[in-house]
């Protein structure tokens, strides 16, 4: 009997902590399955999937950097959500050998944050850090959301037409990311009953990258602040946060979020989601 198995590609891999968190849920539901890292560079791409396309016992892949937009030109099939996004990370195989892609991302994001929005608000606003691929399925995400957004980053003009593109409707707005280095004396106003976030969607603050400059004066008290880095955990951002009172949410949320989604796509069956908490201990080890 074959046993089921997907992979997690990219390049560079051996940091992933996906296979950690699909061994977990795998060993915890009694499952026949694996899930590996691969490591492949951006030649590669066409080969891997024409090796395991004809597998069947290969159910797919989640996909990293930096293949997200290129392994598009590679799939039978692309969801609407993922389309729209211009990016996969999570590529299903059919019984027939067809490549489905799908873009976990945006729900992997909003998880975290879904007891919050069941709320109702009198005016939600989010300030983002970043223009990558990361920031393009938050803006989706929380423009759909009914939130005002500010998009930060080295290029003004990047962020701009990243609203203009994802989230057409809507007073958005585009600034610089030194916007938020300085500190500012803003009066902010009542913001009771209004929910406020603050995102780094950005590699800033990643070990091996400079660090995000952000000042927490630009940021309405009961700000929540979101880093979706993983690595460190505890960003410099979010221990500024903290220190100045403000609820936050750490990269494993998001991370573990999508991969939630993407398990019940490979494996037929939602994971375990009551061992969270030894998960995350194993991942933070």
């Amino acid at each position: 009997m074959n046993v089921p198995h997907a992979h997690v590609i990219g390049d560079p891999i051996a940091q992933s902590k996906s296979p950690l968190i699909h061994g977990f849920w795998l060993e915890k539901l009694g499952i026949a399955g694996r899930y590996k890292a691969r490591h492949v560079e951006p030649g590669e791409l066409g080969d891997y999937l024409g090796k395991y396309r004809g597998d069947g016992s290969w159910i797919g892949c989640n996909v990293t950097m930096p293949h997200k937009r290129a392994i598009m030109g590679h799939l039978d099939q692309i969801d609407p959500v993922a389309q729209k996004l211009g990016a996969v990370n999570t590529v299903v195989r059919q019984e027939n050998g067809a490549l489905i892609g799908f873009n976990t991302d945006a729900d992997g994001f909003l998880e975290p944050l879904i007891p919050t929005l069941k709320a109702q608000h009198l005016f939600r606003m989010a300030r983002i850090i970043g223009t990558g691929g990361a920031a393009r399925a938050i803006i989706a995400a929380l423009a759909h959301n009914g939130f005002t957004l500010v998009v930060a980053g080295r290029n003004p003009d990047k962020a701009r037409a990243l609203l203009d593109e994802i989230a057409p409707e809507g007073e958005h707005h585009a600034i610089h990311l030194s916007h938020f280095a300085d500190p500012t004396d803003f009066a902010f106003d009542d913001r009771e009953g209004c929910l406020d976030l603050v995102i780094n969607a950005s590699p800033l603050g990643m070990r091996g990258n400079p660090e995000l400059r952000f000042d927490w004066s630009h940021a309405p008290p009961g700000s929540i602040a979101y880093d979706i880095v993983t690595d460190p955990l505890d960003t410099p951002f979010l221990k500024a946060a903290r220190d100045v009172g403000h609820p936050v949410i750490d990269g494993l949320s998001m991370l573990v979020g999508q991969a939630a989604i993407a398990f019940e796509k490979f494996f037929g069956v939602s994971p375990p989601r009551e061992h969270d908490d030894t998960l995350r201990a194993l991942l933070i080890r």
